[in-house]
C-alpha cells in the first residue's frame, strides 16, 4: 500500500508516571510485529517528562538519534564530555557509532518537557561518535518546509550517517504546497505534530502520521495552525 494512515490512538503508549511515551514502533514492553520500523526509520517516540526526571546513564551504539524539544528544554550529558541544554526550537543529534553513553533529563523543576526521540539506522558501522545540536529559528521559514537533518554536513541543518532528510513546517495559515522526494525509492514519514492537514487527499488529525512508499511527490494542504515532521529514510540499507 503506497500511503498507509496511522491513527495516534493506535500507537503504543507507556505511562510510567514520570514518563509519558507514545511509541510509533515497536519499543520498550511495546511490541507490535505490524510495527517494527518504516524502513530505516527505527525509533519515533513522542515523550513527555516530568518536572526534574528523566532517563539515567544509558548505553546506545550504531544508531544515529535525533532529538526534537516540543515544548520546554531538556538537559543532555554524554560519555563524549558533552553537557548541554536542548532547548525548544532547538534539534539535537548524536551518531552512536563505536557506543556512547548519555542521559537526558527534563531542565526545568517546575514544568514538563515534550520532546521527539528518533532513532534512524546508519549506512556505516562503528563510526567515531559524534555530537551536534542548532537552532532551527535560522532557518525555519513560515509556512513553508525546512530542512532540518541531511545527509551532508555542508548542507542546512544537522547531519546523520544515512540517506536521509527531515523537514518541518509550522503554519498560521491555510497552505498548498508541493514536497518531492529527494531520492527514488525512499519512503516518507509524515508525522503531524499539531493541527488538520491532507496530503495526497489523505486527511490527518493531530498526531496522525503516513507512511508514505512509491510516491515520488507529494501535494500538502495544510490547515492554518498545522505542524508537520516529514522524515525520508531509504528502505533498506
Amino acid at each position: 500500500m503506497p500511503i498507509n494512515h496511522i491513527p495516534a490512538d493506535s500507537r503504543g503508549h507507556a505511562d510510567h508516571g514520570w514518563l509519558d511515551s507514545y511509541h510509533s514502533f515497536s519499543f520498550a514492553n511495546y511490541y507490535n510485529p505490524d510495527r517494527m520500523n518504516f524502513g530505516l526509520l527505527r525509533v519515533l517516540n513522542d515523550d513527555t517528562v516530568a518536572a526534574g526526571m528523566g532517563f539515567g546513564a544509558h548505553p546506545h551504539s550504531n544508531m544515529e538519534i535525533i532529538s526534537i524539544p516540543l515544548e520546554g528544554d531538556l538537559q543532555h550529558k554524554d560519555s563524549m564530555g558533552n553537557t548541554t541544554v536542548i532547548r525548544e526550537g532547538d534539534i539535537q543529534v548524536m551518531s552512536a557509532g563505536t557506543g556512547v553513553t548519555h542521559s537526558e533529563y527534563n531542565h526545568s523543576k517546575e514544568a514538563p518537557v515534550k520532546f521527539l526521540q528518533i532513532w534512524i539506522v546508519p549506512n556505516e558501522a562503528n563510526v567515531q561518535p559524534r555530537y551536534d545540536q542548532i537552532p532551527l529559528s535560522s532557518s525555519a521559514r513560515p509556512n513553508q518546509l525546512s530542512q532540518v537533518l541531511s545527509p551532508r554536513p555542508e548542507d542546512e541543518g544537522v547531519w546523520i550517517h544515512q540517506n536521509a532528510w527531515m523537514h518541518l513546517g509550522k503554519f498560521d495559515q491555510e497552505t498548498q504546497l508541493t514536497h518531492e522526494v529527494r531520492v527514488p525509492g525512499n519512503g516518507l514519514y509524515a508525522f503531524l505534530l499539531e493541527g488538520k492537514a491532507s496530503i495526497n487527499d489523505n486527511k490527518m488529525e493531530q498526531r496522525d502520521a503516513l507512511a508514505i512508499t512509491d510516491e515520488q511527490e507529494l501535494s500538502l494542504h495544510m490547515k492554518s495552525g498545522s505542524r508537520l515532521l516529514l522524515i525520508e529514510v531509504p528502505m533498506s540499507n
